[in-house]
């Protein structure tokens, strides 16, 4: 047989013995890659080190393997892409752990895993006990993925019918102690906001290691000198606070006036800042 044809041969053999060696190994073995994408990065490294060192007296069958490899690898990600079943065989499909609270052991034992490693994958999601869980699986890729039960999830806004404002992504202002003009301009900002802002809170650009304006405005600041205190933004709550004072002033004059006409203004004042105070305290509260 011709070597390079011999090199053909050889590198789909192992290519397929050592993939389905993985498979039957398990997913412990997997992190971040998909099964062939692991065998394959792990055959190709072989090969290229025996390249590399020398062991491999033709170096252009090295270089063929590799490239067969690596080829391999990117046709098998194309089709697995247009092809739902081939991607269940080449990835691997999700295993259920767990289902309304209960393990599912015959399922333990076919991906090969132990009461102490599902507890271990758990406690890493912070849940301490099977009865708290709805739902688990065994991704694919080695990961697991828990729903809790419904009286066991922490409560959200959407829960209490609260409203809250969209927040847009905080634009790093400062870095380095130098200014991303781009940045502060996303943010709506000027250097002259900047500087009244650095001022107000007795701090000097060259110190600034990090700064941040957030969607609501806020500068937030990280120094290189970690022992002085920056002040937290208080800009909002001291907003809802001054709203919360002069709701409660009015009622207080309406109770305290004699006349009619402005005790019912006074009320009417008040119920109306009352209204503002709580459409925007999703967005001045902490």
């Amino acid at each position: 047989m011709v070597d390079w044809v011999d090199v053909l041969v050889r590198s789909f053999v192992f290519l397929a013995l050592l993939f389905f060696i993985t498979k039957i190994l398990g997913k412990k073995q997997i992190s971040e890659l998909s099964f062939f994408e692991y065998v394959s990065g792990i055959t190709i490294g072989s090969v290229a080190g025996e390249a590399i060192t020398g062991l491999e007296k033709n170096m252009f069958h090295g270089m063929l393997a590799i490239a067969i490899f690596g080829l391999v690898t990117l046709f098998a990600d194309i089709i697995t892409l247009k092809s739902k079943s081939l991607r269940d065989m080449v990835e691997g499909r999700a295993t259920v752990f767990i289902k309304d609270g209960k393990v599912l052991e015959e399922n333990l034992k076919k991906e090969k895993y132990t009461i102490d490693e599902l507890s271990s994958l758990l406690r890493q999601k912070d849940i301490f006990r099977f009865a708290d869980v709805e739902f688990a699986v065994l991704e694919p890729r080695g990961t697991i993925s828990a729903l809790l039960k419904r009286e066991n999830r922490p409560l959200t806004p959407k829960d209490l019918n609260m409203k809250m404002p969209a927040e847009k992504e905080p634009q790093t202002i400062i870095m380095d102690g130098s200014i991303m003009d781009e940045a502060l301009r996303s943010a709506g900002k000027s250097r002259g906001w900047l500087s009244t802002e650095l001022e107000k809170l007795e701090v000097t650009l060259d110190n600034v290691f990090l700064g941040q304006v957030d969607s609501y405005g806020e500068l937030t600041l990280d120094l290189y000198d970690d022992k002085i205190q920056v002040p937290s933004p208080s800009q909002r709550p001291l907003l809802l606070a001054t709203l919360k004072k002069t709701q409660a002033d009015l009622e207080i004059f309406s109770l305290e006036t004699e006349d009619v006409q402005a005790k019912e203004m006074y009320k009417k004042n008040a119920k109306i800042v009352q209204q503002a105070i709580d459409k925007l305290t999703p967005y001045l509260s902490n």
